[in-house]
């Protein structure tokens, strides 16, 4: 669930933190829930902060953290739940050798996206794994913000499918993407 109103955006987050599950996280800065009293930042935490991911959500990230891709990229998210997440990703750093934004850049934005939705749907004892990824480059880009938003198209038990748009800070369509990732259970070891 995604609410909006007077600049703010919520998400309803159905992972555990701590001890705590269904969680609403501000992407803000405004807290909408309390913080947990015992929360040890992790190895992790200037990584997740840089990336844009709210402090209610290390707990779930801490472990791994966004991933070096990700942090390599520049990508920082603007919006993170399962139905709904937006990114966005400098071209700069990012650019192939004619000086446009690399096509596979498009993906790994794509690909991180969809992955985070899918795995913020999986919830709790569940994880995703990719099993497909499609992109068509429909114009290239050779300065500015890259904005990418990731949009559900089926959340299932066992497969969630999202589509991935990439845009120009003009609001002109880049690329589209569409990726589809599998649930599995985490196995007890």
């Amino acid at each position: 669930m995604v609410a909006e109103g007077s600049g703010a955006v919520a998400v309803a987050v159905d992972v555990d933190v701590g001890t705590e599950s269904g969680l609403v996280v501000s992407l803000t800065g405004a807290s909408l829930v309390a913080m947990m009293d015992n929360f040890t930042p992790g190895p992790f935490t200037d990584e997740l902060n840089a990336a844009g991911v709210p402090p209610e959500l290390h707990g779930w990230l801490s472990r791994y953290g966004v991933g070096s891709l990700v942090a390599k990229m520049g990508i920082r998210f603007l919006e993170l739940g399962p139905e709904r997440t937006v990114a966005t990703m400098p071209v700069e750093g990012n650019t192939q050798v004619a000086g446009i934004l690399h096509g596979g850049a498009h993906v790994v934005l794509a690909e991180t996206l969809g992955s985070f939705a899918a795995a913020l749907h999986a919830g709790a004892g569940r994880h995703v794994v990719g099993i497909e990824v499609g992109a068509t480059h429909h114009r290239s880009i050779a300065a500015g913000l890259v904005t990418g938003t990731c949009t559900a198209i089926h959340l299932g038990g066992t497969l969630a499918t999202h589509e991935i748009v990439m845009t120009d800070e003009h609001g002109r369509r880049l690329s589209t993407a569409r990726i589809t990732n599998m649930i599995r259970e985490n196995r007890v070891r």
